[in-house]
């Protein structure tokens, strides 16, 4: 699919059959975002000659990061060295000028092919990596890491296209099976001594079924049983995963133990969590600075707001100036968040259309979509895709 950014519908009118395809008219930028969000079929972005060059070459330079496999052709009235330059900078394929309608369906066209290229490459890269495992982590407790993680992977389920298992590595304290209201045979714990044997039927066997697409592997539940699991049951256990889903979530303690670093060595993504006061502020800055001097990439980092609307005297912004930093998910402060915990059903199952689950489902939405040959190509950060959703009032969910 081709979307054309033109505010001028006349114009639009004109230029859409000269693109050749199934072409979507958008008239602002704001509505393109919200169409790339939603539909990842579409691998063309035209943008008209009436936008804003500094507005197009902003986002031709975020796509080409965040979204490589999608195309962005811009037309002028004018092509000039200048215009040439930047927008080769920033990303953008070709410049056509509007008075060449061949000129511009030939464009459209090499695009379309490289974009096709483009994702055959993909594809190829993920049949050979495998599932996708995330990792969601706050060094300071009570920042919503089990919400978030149990939420991420019950939204991801949804809808029956992916296979999801939701690990929890908080294995003195982990609340997992408490706020899924499970009842574990066997735990994590019965990994260990196997765990150089770990095949696809072990791994079976202490998995915890939550709903359809949706397993766990529950923390133990016997004191003292966490000094036992060394981690390299972990990295073990999280190679056969990958074979077995399609995404695999985990929940950490706050701290960087030994299974939290091999949770993090195997991981392609890091949900880092925070909440409006400053000690967890703080504690997320002395997060970013270890995973820096540990060698783990920033690519792989997203930051996630909790009770980001809490009228606290801090807010989102202070929060991004402080860790130099984008905040990647914003979510909202509301009481049905301890409540559906209370009930043991993930918000975003128990009411889709709340702001919670919609800024979660959201986030999910961009991070690791549906089609999954195109997630590694989507794990960069989003330019224009802000999370924020206003409702509820204020919680300390865990």
């Amino acid at each position: 699919m081709t979307l054309l950014l033109e505010g001028d519908g006349q114009l639009a009118a004109l230029l859409g059959p000269a693109l050749g395809g199934d072409v979507v008219i958008v008239e602002a930028v704001a509505q393109l975002y919200r169409r790339l969000n939603d539909d990842l079929n579409v691998d063309l972005v035209v943008v008209g000659p009436d936008v804003d060059l500094t507005v197009a070459l902003a986002f031709a330079a975020g796509q080409r990061v965040a979204r490589p496999v999608l195309g962005v052709i811009l037309l002028r009235r004018r092509v000039n060295t200048s215009v040439l330059t930047q927008s080769l900078r920033s990303g953008v394929r070709e410049v056509v000028s509007i008075d060449d309608l061949a000129a511009v369906r030939e464009a459209c066209s090499r695009s379309r092919d490289v974009s096709r290229s483009l994702r055959g490459v993909v594809l190829e890269g993920k049949a050979h990596e495998g599932g996708m495992v995330v990792t969601v982590f706050s060094a300071k407790g009570g920042c919503g890491k089990t919400t978030m993680s149990t939420n991420l992977a019950a939204t991801a389920a949804t809808g029956g296209t992916r296979r999801v298992c939701l690990l929890d590595l908080d294995l003195a304290f982990g609340d997992v099976a408490i706020a899924l209201q499970l009842f574990p045979a066997r735990t994590i714990a019965d990994a260990v001594g196997l765990n150089s044997q770990l095949d696809e039927s072990i791994v079976r066997s202490i998995v915890t079924p939550h709903s359809p697409n949706l397993d766990t592997i529950v923390a133990p539940v016997e004191p003292g049983t966490a000094e036992s699991i060394p981690a390299s049951v972990v990295s073990d256990l999280l190679r056969v995963l990958r074979s077995m889903y399609d995404l695999v979530v985990i929940d950490t303690p706050p701290a960087f133990t030994d299974h939290v670093l091999a949770a993090f060595d195997n991981s392609d993504l890091y949900v880092l969590m925070a909440t409006l006061d400053v000690p967890a502020v703080k504690n997320l800055k002395l997060t970013l600075e270890t995973l820096t001097l540990l060698g783990y990439p920033r690519d792989k980092w997203r930051i996630a707001l909790n009770r980001a609307d809490s009228k606290v005297g801090l807010s989102p912004a202070d929060v991004e100036k402080t860790l130099k930093a984008q905040i990647a998910v914003q979510i909202p402060s509301s009481r049905d968040v301890s409540a559906s915990v209370n009930r043991g059903v993930p918000l975003v199952l128990d009411d889709p259309n709340h702001p919670v689950s919609v800024a979660i489902r959201d986030f999910a939405k961009v991070e690791f979509p549906v089609h999954a040959e195109l997630a590694s190509a989507l794990r960069k950060d989003r330019r224009g895709f802000s999370m924020l959703r206003r409702g509820g009032t204020d919680s300390d969910a865990r």
